[in-house]
């Protein structure tokens, strides 16, 4: 998830609630059966409860077992936690370590990729907002408390509580490789103490949202072809739903890109 009004309202209405908000706590604890849940909750409308959990992307469900996706454990952590206190410079933010990499786990748009679950640590909290000018293709989502930020074709995203989440990694080598240089980047900012200027916002053309779209020319969008759909796109003439092949599983992070892509215009 990266944040999209679209995606911020799915999860806005799936933990609106009180039921879902009570298997999002069960499932904190640890993956549980459907019938640990309707033992819980009840029975009537679980299928409804578990579809608008599993649409928002904070439930995966494996045979009869549900648990947390990854998004899901990020956004109830966040929830856990206190406010961040909207910090204005970098005085007094530790260095950080990279503490563990948790999981590596096959991309579904590319097997071989991966994608990795990882921490920094101490959290940046509400100092992470101001390290957005520090990379090239970043910025910070206040609907997620996370810095996102676009390192060829990884998608990186930096939580206020220190989870790290990366697509299209290429192994475990490479995921050693990235945090190092993002840590090396954001320590030697702390070092200088020096807070990075606001840039101008990030141009995004046509030409870069076309190179993630299936490029089929399917016309399922209604566009003559899925290069007429990266302008309508751009342009705010058109939705990105519309593009129905984009939400099958082999375009998933393709999909994660356009998102990222989209909230820079």
């Amino acid at each position: 998830m990266t944040g999209s009004p679209a995606e911020v309202k799915l999860v806005s209405n799936a933990m609106a609630n009180i039921t879902r908000r009570k298997i999002m706590a069960m499932l904190v604890e640890k993956s549980r059966t459907r019938e640990e849940i309707a033992g819980s909750v009840g029975p009537s409308m679980l299928d409804y409860h578990l579809q608008m959990l599993q649409q928002a992307g904070l439930v995966q469900a494996k045979d009869d077992s549900l648990y947390l996706s990854d998004f899901g454990k990020n956004f109830m952590e966040t929830k856990s936690e206190k406010p961040a206190e909207i910090k204005r410079d970098l005085s007094g933010t530790k260095p950080l370590e990279v503490v563990e990499i948790r999981q590596l786990l096959p991309c579904i748009a590319d097997s071989t990729k991966f994608r990795t679950i990882a921490r920094l640590e101490p959290a940046l909290a509400g100092a992470l907002r101001l390290l957005e000018p520090l990379f090239p293709r970043a910025r910070y989502s206040d609907k997620l408390g996370a810095l996102l930020i676009q390192k060829g074709n990884k998608l990186i995203t930096i939580y206020s509580g220190g989870n790290v989440t990366m697509t299209m990694v290429g192994g475990q080598s490479d995921a050693c490789e990235t945090l190092e240089e993002i840590r090396n980047t954001i320590n030697e900012a702390i070092s200088r103490g020096i807070t990075p200027v606001p840039r101008e916002k990030v141009k995004v053309d046509h030409a870069e949202i076309y190179e993630y779209l299936p490029k089929t020319n399917c016309q399922a969008c209604a566009e003559q072809s899925c290069y007429a759909f990266a302008i309508k796109l751009v342009g705010r003439e058109t939705a990105l739903d519309r593009c129905t092949p984009l939400l099958e599983s082999r375009y998933a992070t393709n999909l994660e890109h356009i998102r990222s892509l989209l909230e820079y215009l």
